[in-house]
């Protein structure tokens, strides 16, 4: 094709910069003005000069000046979309709505709606809770749990707590203010994996340490674990449990480093490594290998604490290595106190978008294989079961309760409590409401005592909400809470609680043999309590395509 002679349009822009200079120059020699349009179209004219020998961006050479004007506008595309188009019921991974119950309820403003509900309620997937004509009177809405019965030490737990977010991933000042939120609430605050902080020590609040693969807080210089250390932050009073965590619904089965150039002199004193040195956390554990070694490891941690809860976090993957671990526990009669449930819908600083939209199951799936596998193995009486996944309001409590769950977590909940706005630049260290950043000039600009007040007010005005749905559907407490309760639109025209939508094993079903449920039987008769590795058909399965 030959080249066309004709002045491109494409170049005006670039051209007319060039002209603007010009003349707005001469006139500026010859009239005495300022030089502020001429400095304006110098500056478009080196732009344009620039965008034109470049070499990296094949847009801007062939647009020169106007090409940068498409890179501002896809800079702000997101903040555009999320305050100007999306409807107020889009999940974007949290609609409007959703956030602006959280900020109401933070702020102890008026959280009610006028005219109906936003929600299509004739669309499939709606979910509801079905009430009752003699209503209840509940006078307390802290409701609780016991973890950890037969423990030394057994917890007394709320029903919603703060999940699980490292200092390091939030700012100094936003772990001040949910620990500070969580002591004047009475419930827990999850340390994450990276440790214990003189952040999250300061305030007093209750505190559950969870301990990654990296072991941060009690390992030695190559990274495996150190009992010693151990023990002497599990013996602090503030620490009523401590969470293993196998994996994690946002990025399971991946690991993690925190760059040295990051590694503060506060993060490198609660996580145990030296300043300037790669944060490292590996894929898998060093401390154990098999479903038997993680419970006695599990056990060794319990006697280590003195007798405090202990149990583990995982996001559900194969299950045949979930049903590897209760084996074990049949097997061994060593058991957790308690097992967190993570979905696949959780949140992280930072993860690959195909772990984020499509690893790790989601929390109803995984949480209801949890659930049944321990009851259908009599052992669902001794471990309690929290859940996490998008949880921040009273109705995400009640039918993740509903589901088999005995509390709740939530981590982007309370971010929102603090003033997250949800600008998805959680990655880059730039977060503009300071909470998930750790440059002190943003980070100094939260407010400990404001924001800590209304942590303390969503804790509080949603168990409060929570305590209203129990009450109308003639319930006294969430451990009442179970699968015939809520219901889901699965058709226009078709309805089903979650009694009769999801399958639940009765006490002792697995042990007695088949299930009738395709999960179970397949894979459960198959898995080893002494090896995480696949059943035998599932490696034959991968040797060839012909199946």
């Amino acid at each position: 094709m030959e080249k066309t002679s004709t002045f491109p349009l494409r170049y005006t822009a670039f051209a007319l910069s060039i002209v603007g200079f010009f003349v707005s120059l001469a006139i500026s020699l010859y009239v005495g003005a300022g030089y502020i349009f001429p400095i304006i179209f110098a500056a478009f004219s080196a732009l344009g000069t620039y965008d034109m020998l470049q070499r990296r961006h094949t847009v801007s050479r062939n647009y020169p000046i106007l090409a940068n004007f498409r890179y501002l506008f896809e800079s702000v595309g997101p903040e555009i979309r999320q305050y100007f188009i999306q409807s107020d019921t889009e999940e974007r991974p949290f609609s409007r709505e959703q956030r602006t119950i959280v900020y109401q309820r933070a702020k102890n403003v008026l959280d009610k709606r006028p005219f109906g509900s936003q929600l299509s309620m004739y669309e499939e997937g709606f979910e509801w809770m079905n009430h009752s004509l003699t209503p209840t009177r509940i006078t307390d809405s802290d409701f609780r749990i016991v973890i950890g019965k037969n423990c030394k030490h057994p917890y007394s737990a709320s029903v919603f707590n703060i999940s699980a977010m490292s200092f390091g991933a939030l700012s100094a000042n936003a772990i001040t203010s949910l620990n500070t939120g969580a002591k004047m609430g009475g419930f827990y605050h999850d340390t994450g994996e990276g440790s214990i902080s003189r952040y999250h020590k300061q305030p007093g609040g209750d505190l559950v340490w969870e301990i990654g693969s990296g072991y941060f807080g009690c390992r030695n210089k190559d990274g495996t674990f150190n009992a010693d250390m151990f023990r002497t932050n599990a013996s602090l009073d503030q620490v009523k449990m401590i969470e293993l965590k196998l994996s994690q619904g946002a990025k399971p089965g991946h690991g993690g480093i925190l760059p040295g150039a990051k590694v503060t002199p506060e993060i490198a004193e609660a996580r145990g490594v030296s300043v300037g040195e790669d944060c490292v956390s590996p894929a898998s554990h060093s401390a154990f290998s098999t479903p038997v070694e993680l419970l006695e490891f599990i056990d060794h941690l319990r006697d280590l604490s003195g007798g405090k809860p202990v149990g583990f976090k995982l996001a559900i993957g194969h299950p045949w290595e979930w049903f590897a671990i209760v084996k074990a526990m049949l097997e061994t009669g060593r058991k957790p106190d308690f097992i967190v449930v993570d979905g696949g819908e959780g949140g992280t600083g930072a993860a690959p978008l195909e772990f984020i939209n499509r690893l790790g199951t989601p929390m109803t799936e995984a949480l209801l294989l949890v659930h049944n596998t321990l009851v259908g193995t009599n052992l669902r009486e001794d471990i309690a079961i929290g859940a996490a996944g998008k949880v921040t309001s009273a109705f995400n409590i009640a039918r993740t309760i509903a589901l088999g769950a005995d509390w709740c977590n939530s981590a982007r909940g309370y971010m929102f409590s603090l003033g997250c706005i949800q600008a998805l630049n959680c990655h880059t260290g730039r977060c503009p409401s300071g909470v998930a950043t750790q440059d002190p000039r943003r980070g100094e600009k939260l407010d400990v005592e404001l924001k800590s007040q209304r942590v303390y007010n969503f804790h509080k005005n949603t168990l409060d909400a929570l305590r209203h749905l129990l009450e109308a559907s003639g319930l006294r407490h969430t451990s009442e809470l179970g699968p015939e309760h809520v219901v889901r639109r699965v058709s226009k025209t078709e309805v089903h609680t979650y009694l009769d939508l999801f399958d639940f094993l009765q006490p002792g079903a697995l042990l007695d043999g088949e299930t009738g449920l395709p999960v179970f039987d397949r894979y459960w008769p198959k898995a080893d309590s002494n090896s995480f590795e696949p059943p035998e058909f599932i490696l034959k399965l991968r040797e060839t395509k012909l199946q």
